[in-house]
């Protein structure tokens, strides 16, 4: 079985009536693995059928998406091990203090054993 037999295929199983440009789903899907991480890829594509799906789009359109795609994975300039910067956590020193006593601490003029523990934790008392 050959690419375009599976794509035949798949198209049938998913009940899906649609023509496929293969060379341009994998030159789309090559330029995201090696200019972006190899896992973005499959989620670039997919991405795309999405937007073309959305936007009942032509083969045009299509190959407009794709280009789009394509120049912002051709323009990636994080490398693939890179941290997301949504993820990296801000680190702060904060003092151990382990060995204080803090049972008669007031925070927002609120003492620990208030009945009305809203105020320092957000939720209803015990």
């Amino acid at each position: 079985m050959n690419l375009h037999d599976w794509i035949d295929e798949l198209c049938d199983a998913l009940d899906v009536e649609a023509e496929v440009d293969e060379a341009l789903i994998l030159d789309l899907a090559r330029t995201a693995a090696h200019n972006v991480d190899r896992r973005a890829a499959p989620i670039t594509t997919y991405l795309l059928g999405y937007a073309a799906a959305q936007g009942k789009a032509d083969p045009e359109t299509i190959e407009d998406l794709a280009g789009r795609a394509s120049v912002l994975a051709e323009s990636w300039d994080r490398p693939a091990d890179a941290p997301d910067p949504d993820d990296v956590a801000v680190t702060v020193d904060v003092p151990d203090d382990r060995g204080v006593d803090h049972t008669t601490d007031h925070y927002d003029g609120v003492a620990p054993d208030d009945e009305d523990d809203e105020v320092l934790t957000g939720s209803a008392g015990p």
